[in-house]
C-alpha cells in the first residue's frame, strides 16, 4: 500500500514553499575563553579525520597521470572521537557533537572543491572562532534567547530589537564573538517557472545578455569598478597613514573599507532587482571561478579580478528569479554560428571564425554561445542565420544583400537594450 502523499496548495500560477532565511544581531556576550577551546578542539577534530583519510588512485579518463581521492571515515570513528574529546572537557557535552558536526561538514565541502579540482591536497584549518549552536543548547524564553555554555551556566541574547518576525522553525545558529547568525524557516512565493531564457556573459565593465526576444542586452559596469578604483586608492592612502599612525590608520581602514563593502552591495542589490523586474524569464550565468583566472606577473588584473563581484551578483539575481548556470570553458572562442573554435582569440574585441567567415563581437559571440547551453542545444547556421542575417538591418546595421551575412566590422551588431545605473550619493 502506498503512502499517502502531502497535499500542496496552488494559488494559480504561484505555489507556497518553504525556505530558510539567516539573519544576522550584534550581541555583548564575553566569551572569549570558550571561543579559544571550541575553535582548538574543533582543528584537533579536523587534524584526526586527515589522518584516518584513506587514498585511492584513480586513472585520469584519455590520459597516464592518476588522481589521488579522499575517503573520508564513518559514523564507528565519530563515536571513538566523541568520548576521547569529552575527557577534560569544561563545558556542555553537546558542545563536542556540535564541533564534530562541524568538522566534518568542512572536511566535506574540502573534499567537494578537491574532487572539482578547486583546492590542493592540504588539511584545511580554521582561523577565525565561531560555534554552531545546536537545538538542545538554546531555548527562547520569550525576547530572550538563552544558550547553555556549562551545565546550569548560559548566555542570553536579547532579541528584542530584532528587525525580523520569528514565527517558522529555527535551525542552527552560528555564533561569533560579536555577532549571531539566526537562520529561520519562512514562506517563499514561487513563480510560475518561465518559458524564456537569457544567457549572460560576465565581464569586468559590462554584462551582456542574449535571448531571441530581446536581442543583445548590454549592462554597463563601469559604475561599479569606479566605485571599487576610489576606494582603492583611498585605502592605499591610508596604507601610508598606516605606518606613522598604526591605531589612527587601523580605524579608518577599517571604516573605509566597511564604507566600501555596503555601497557595492547596495548597487548589486539594486541591480539584480532590475534584472530579475526588467527582464522576467530564466537567467544563465557562468560558472566562474576566480583562482583559476589569476595571472602571474599580472597584479592589476589580479585585482581587479579579486574586485569582480560576480558569484555575488548571480546569488541575488537568484533571489527573484530562476538562475541556471553553466560551463564557461570557450565560451567566447566557440563561433555561434557553426559551433568550430578559434583558440587563436587574445584580446580582441571581435571574434573572426575561420570556418564560416563570421564576425560578430565577442561578448554577443559569448552570450549566443550561454543561451546554448542553456537550452542543451549546439551552434546550428540555420537558427542563427534566421535570426540574425534577416534582423541585421533592424538592428542598425547595414548590408548590401539581403542573405549576406555580418562578416565586416561595418555589420556588427549594436546592443537593442542599455542599461546603466548610476550611483547613489
Amino acid at each position: 500500500m502506498e503512502a499517502a502523499k502531502k497535499p500542496t496548495t496552488q494559488r494559480g500560477p504561484k505555489a507556497e514553499t518553504l525556505v530558510m532565511k539567516t539573519y544576522t544581531l550584534p550581541h555583548n556576550l564575553q566569551l572569549d575563553h570558550f571561543f579559544q577551546a571550541y575553535l582548538t578542539v574543533l582543528n584537533m577534530m579536523i587534524g584526526d579525520i586527515w589522518n584516518q583519510i584513506q587514498w585511492r588512485e584513480k586513472v585520469i579518463q584519455g590520459k597516464k597521470q592518476k588522481r589521488l581521492l579522499p575517503t573520508i571515515p564513518r559514523y564507528a570513528f565519530k563515536k571513538k572521537m566523541r568520548e576521547q574529546y569529552l575527557e577534560g572537557w569544561d563545558y556542555a557535552r553537546h558542545w563536542v557533537d556540535s564541533a564534530i558536526k562541524t568538522a566534518f561538514s568542512i572536511i566535506n565541502s574540502w573534499k567537494k572543491n578537491y574532487t572539482r579540482g578547486n583546492r590542493k591536497r592540504k588539511k584545511p584549518v580554521v582561523k577565525r572562532p565561531f560555534v554552531r549552536v545546536k537545538q538542545t543548547l538554546m531555548k527562547i524564553n520569550g525576547e530572550k534567547l538563552r544558550i547553555t555554555i556549562k551545565p546550569h551556566h548560559y548566555a542570553t541574547i536579547d532579541l528584542s530589537k530584532r528587525y525580523f518576525k520569528i514565527k517558522g522553525r529555527i535551525g542552527e545558529p552560528i555564533l561569533t564573538p560579536q555577532k549571531i547568525h539566526i537562520p529561520l524557516e519562512t514562506s517563499h512565493t514561487q513563480q510560475k517557472k518561465p518559458t524564456d531564457k537569457i544567457g549572460w556573459d560576465s565581464n569586468m565593465l559590462s554584462l551582456d545578455g542574449f535571448s531571441p526576444t530581446p536581442g543583445w542586452i548590454k549592462i554597463d559596469l563601469k559604475p561599479l569598478r569606479t566605485l571599487h578604483t576610489t576606494y582603492h586608492k583611498k585605502l592605499r592612502s591610508i596604507n601610508r597613514l598606516y605606518s606613522k599612525n598604526r591605531n589612527k590608520g587601523k580605524k579608518l581602514y577599517q571604516k573605509y573599507a566597511r564604507r566600501c563593502r555596503n555601497r557595492v552591495k547596495n548597487y548589486l542589490h539594486r541591480l539584480a532587482k532590475h534584472i530579475a523586474t526588467s527582464f522576467p524569464a530564466q537567467h544563465g550565468f557562468e560558472k566562474l571561478e576566480k583562482q583559476n583566472m589569476n595571472r602571474k606577473h599580472k597584479k592589476r588584473w589580479n585585482r581587479e579580478l579579486n574586485q569582480a563581484d560576480w558569484r555575488l551578483l548571480v546569488s541575488l539575481v537568484r533571489g527573484g528569479a530562476p538562475v541556471v548556470e553553466v560551463s564557461p570553458h570557450y565560451t567566447s572562442k566557440t563561433c555561434s554560428r557553426c559551433g568550430e573554435m578559434n583558440k587563436a582569440l587574445r584580446s580582441q574585441r571581435f571574434f573572426r571564425c575561420l570556418y564560416c567567415g563570421l564576425t560578430i563581437d565577442r561578448q554577443l559571440n559569448a552570450c549566443i554561445n550561454i543561451y546554448h547551453r542553456m537550452r542543451g542545444a549546439s551552434p546550428q547556421r540555420q537558427w542563427f542565420d534566421s535570426l540574425f542575417a534577416g534582423g541585421l538591418p533592424l538592428m542598425g546595421a547595414e548590408r548590401r544583400d539581403p542573405d549576406e551575412l555580418a562578416r565586416g566590422l561595418n555589420d556588427a551588431l549594436k546592443p537593442q537594450v542599455y542599461v546603466c545605473l548610476p550611483l547613489t550619493t
